[in-house]
């Protein structure tokens, strides 16, 4: 009986196929990456490619296709982001090559990007502000007038890198537009990265929800309880807020109280400390109020270490 080869070549089909296959072999043979793969591999004969001519081939196109990137979005080879990588082994004589498919750089950055996002949750923060990425050389450069502070934030994050969380946690105080809020989402960035989870709030928009929330006792429960377990709480533009009791004192009181010595929270703010007392002390429904002030503040002044963010107003500059 005649062998399938013997068959192939005995039609005029058969025998192109045969002859396009030996064809695509002698091109294969001379590609530098297989070259470099028998050399690795001594035992990889001629005959072991032929008979694995389409993992061969797909390894040399794929390998082709990474050298010239076009970007991960648009990455053509059969499983986004991977490419085949070969090996071989001989056994009693006979000599096998093994397939197996690998994440490229760009893929494996992207996931890490992914589980840093995911750590970090933002309300009524732009999303932007997050996924913005600077190295600290160009944060320090972009404005030179803050460049102190931006050097207290980045030893705050190296500290907490090297030593764990910090019981204090920051308080950025400055003019409107200085770069107070990006900085609070950089150091969640690249907190993020050492593993911790953060969440920032966008105080004005915060509390007006929280009027609503108050008729969704589960839910305001979990939004609380969140805010107190995140490793890293940031209230951004806190005195900006149109606050009254029950928020002042059942809800931010409650998040610093438990908050204060076991975990570090964040603040931005365009009023210094002193001035933001007194818009503790004050509510449209209750008025002047000190000792409830004072309170908050208690929550709140020992815990931070205060940043005066200097510089130019960069919103709307482009």
């Amino acid at each position: 009986m005649e062998s399938m080869g013997e068959l192939l070549k005995a039609w005029p089909t058969g025998q192109a196929l045969t002859e396009q296959a030996e064809h695509k072999l002698t091109e294969l043979l001379a590609e530098p990456q297989v070259e470099k793969l028998r050399m690795k591999y001594p035992d990889l004969d001629v005959q072991t490619i032929r008979l694995n001519l389409n993992r061969v081939y797909q390894y040399v196109t794929e390998y082709r296709n990474c050298s010239n990137c076009p970007g991960l979005d648009k990455c053509p080879n059969d499983f986004e982001g991977h490419y085949t990588l070969l090996s071989s082994d001989t056994m009693n004589g006979v000599t096998q090559l093994y397939d197996r498919k690998v994440a490229c750089k760009k893929f494996i950055a992207r996931k890490t990007e992914e589980q840093i996002r995911s750590r970090v949750r933002s309300f009524y923060i732009d999303e932007k502000a997050l996924q913005r990425g600077y190295s600290s050389d160009e944060i320090l450069t972009n404005d030179l007038e803050r460049a102190k502070a931006v050097g207290q934030v980045l030893r705050y994050i190296d500290r907490t890198r090297e030593h764990g969380l910090q019981e204090e946690g920051l308080y950025l105080a400055g003019r409107f537009g200085t770069g107070k809020t990006f900085l609070m989402c950089y150091l969640l960035h690249e907190l993020a990265k050492a593993g911790y989870s953060g969440v920032i709030v966008y105080m004005p928009d915060f509390v007006e929800d929280l009027k609503s929330l108050m008729h969704e006792p589960g839910k305001l429960k979990e939004t609380v309880e969140m805010m107190k377990e995140t490793d890293l709480l940031i209230f951004d533009d806190m005195g900006a807020e149109n606050l009254n009791p029950w928020v002042r004192d059942h809800v931010l009181g409650a998040i610093l109280n438990y908050r204060m010595q076991r975990k570090p929270t964040f603040y931005t703010s365009n009023y210094e400390l002193e001035a933001l007392e007194r818009h503790f002390s004050f509510t449209s429904k209750d008025g002047d109020e000190l000792h409830k002030g004072q309170r908050i503040m208690d929550r709140i002044r020992p815990y931070v270490e205060v940043v005066m963010v200097t510089g130019e107003n960069k919103r709307g500059r482009k």
